[in-house]
């Protein structure tokens, strides 16, 4: 079996979501660790047995690395994605790709000229009852999808805000909720219902004076097979009360996952407390088993460390697409495309009229504060 020399870049609190999987899949390698801050590094170094870096091309030169994982504060992934691939290394990014098109354009280019892989964390369409929505709709039991909803009921308090320095800042974060929180249920959106034809959608700061960024965003959708959506996502609900995707097809049935359920899970604070389920099916002749798939699901759940069990999944996806010499499941250009659709929010609110697909890549979330 090929060992992979693996790395991360970046040594917060989410790169120990990361570690795991990197230290124990077969393909993996795990040698190293990058940061703009030697002291961070040396300290998530000696954590996992690492060589620590502070420059992203030194580690390829002086480790080998091959791939790494961008764990990087959202507007700083497109920086260290780019110098990777311009040396030759893979790069798995964590969510979103980017806070701006701009960003993501710049990193998929990257990749491209160089030959590399570009993939990014989207860990919940890998939790079986997402997977079941999915197999649901390519099978034809719901007909066509034609009616879908992202809704995210969560809460962030003042101490989550005041444990980064870059929390709730245009600069730092790159946005909100949209940016930080929203970007997995927006993606499942997507890859259920298909690409966007326009948009409408408003962001506004209900209860967190703060911070400069929105906690809360809705939009309605329509997609280019003439399918309709919802979105609305937000922090503002104490406690948090869940996050849910569901698709209506064309035949009547309906199907929906609840991804989270509860207090949100916080990386390096919380962990996940309610498992993942389907919250929904309708399907003729199905109808019955939402209760046996909820106990199966439950039941996995208390198995599994929830926190890196899934991102471990994706990247063993990930190096596995490397040695076969194929795309990952979850492509840097699917990235790309949840970026866009909390873009068209941002500059729907600010402009207050429907915004058409594909957006022009100009702008970013941070031109609306």
């Amino acid at each position: 079996m090929r060992k992979i020399r693996t790395a991360i870049i970046g040594c917060g609190k989410g790169a120990h979501l990361h570690a795991p999987g990197l230290k124990s899949l077969p393909n993996s390698e795990f040698v190293a660790c990058c940061s703009s801050k030697m002291e961070r590094a040396k300290a998530f170094a000696d954590q996992y047995g690492l060589k620590p870096y502070t420059s992203v091309t030194e580690m390829r030169e002086k480790s080998g690395v091959e791939m790494v994982c961008v764990v990087t504060q959202h507007p700083q992934h497109a920086a260290p994605t780019v110098e990777a691939a311009n040396n030759g290394m893979h790069v798995l990014v964590e969510k979103p790709l980017a806070s701006s098109l701009a960003d993501c354009d710049a990193m998929i280019d990257a990749c491209k000229k160089n030959n590399v892989k570009l993939g990014t964390i989207c860990q919940r369409r890998f939790y079986a009852p997402s997977q079941r929505i999915r197999k649901a709709i390519d099978t034809g039991k719901i007909g066509k999808p034609v009616l879908g909803s992202a809704i995210m009921y969560g809460w962030r308090s003042p101490e989550y805000y005041k444990a980064d320095h870059w929390r709730g800042s245009w600069k730092g974060e790159g946005g909100g909720v949209l940016v930080n929180q929203a970007p997995h249920q927006l993606d499942l959106l997507l890859w259920y219902m298909g690409e966007v034809a326009e948009l409408q959608g408003y962001w506004a700061n209900l209860n967190h004076p703060y911070i400069e960024v929105e906690d809360t965003a809705v939009a309605a959708v329509r997609f280019k097979s003439g399918a309709l959506g919802n979105i609305i996502v937000s922090n503002s609900q104490n406690p948090a009360i869940h996050c849910r995707v569901a698709v209506h097809g064309s035949n009547g049935a309906s199907v929906g996952v609840q991804t989270d359920g509860g207090a949100m899970f916080i990386a390096g604070m919380s962990t996940i407390t309610e498992p993942p389920v389907n919250d929904l099916w309708t399907v003729p002749g199905e109808e019955k088993m939402l209760d046996g798939w909820k106990k199966e699901d439950s039941e996995f759940f208390k198995g599994i460390d929830a926190t890196s069990f899934y991102h471990t999944i994706q990247i063993d996806d990930f190096l596995k697409a490397i040695v076969e010499n194929r795309q990952p499941l979850i492509t840097g250009e699917d990235g790309r495309k949840t970026v866009e659709l909390f873009t068209a929010i941002y500059r729907s609110s600010r402009v207050s009229h429907a915004i058409k697909f594909p957006l022009a890549t100009h702008g970013d979330p941070g031109d609306v504060a």
